[in-house]
């Protein structure tokens, strides 16, 4: 098993677990789909969040997250990346295996700050959410991006709780 890391030449490996699965959302975000691997993160667990369309992951033993690692993310987009994740996620570099061989990968990952957060449940669903819920998130994501061209562009959330209305009581409405 071979250890890969991320390389100095500002050049960066991120495993990504939900709505960025999808390519769509990407292109509108980085204007382009970077070279992808199927990657597992161990020991964590992807969460459906009440009043939100996307999930959440955070530390479970045990458990495990299936996604994909996006290879060679410039500086700049991992910059729009934090922009796109807000104030609700930490990025932080995490070790996952690429499913098609035994390397072990130093990726970027946004994590859930608010680890005790009583919205999280269950299992979320990427094959679920493609066909509930992709359409809209593109369209929100666009609205996004053109936000941020603005001088007083909104924060993603902002951006999102405007463009998906909230019903934080119905856990199934997400």
């Amino acid at each position: 098993m071979q250890v890969v890391t991320a390389s100095s030449s500002g050049l960066h490996n991120v495993f990504v677990y939900g709505s960025l699965l999808a390519d769509e959302v990407v292109t509108v975000l980085l204007q382009r789909v970077p070279r992808s691997r199927p990657a597992i993160l161990h020991d964590f667990h992807r969460f459906s969040i009440k009043g939100r369309v996307y999930p959440a992951i955070l530390p479970v033993d045990k458990k495990s997250v299936t996604g994909k690692v996006l290879m060679d993310v410039t500086t700049p987009e991992l910059d729009i990346l934090d922009t796109f994740e807000d104030v609700e996620y930490e990025r932080r570099s995490v070790l996952v295996n690429i499913l098609d061989n035994s390397d072990r990968v130093e990726a970027q990952t946004y994590v859930w700050r608010n680890a005790n957060d009583p919205d999280l449940y269950g299992e979320w669903d990427f094959e679920d959410w493609k066909k509930k819920h992709m359409d809209d998130f593109v369209k929100m994501t666009i609205g996004f991006v053109e936000e941020l061209e603005q001088p007083e562009s909104k924060p993603r959330v902002e951006t999102y709780e405007s463009f998906f209305p909230q019903d934080r009581s119905d856990p199934t409405s997400s």
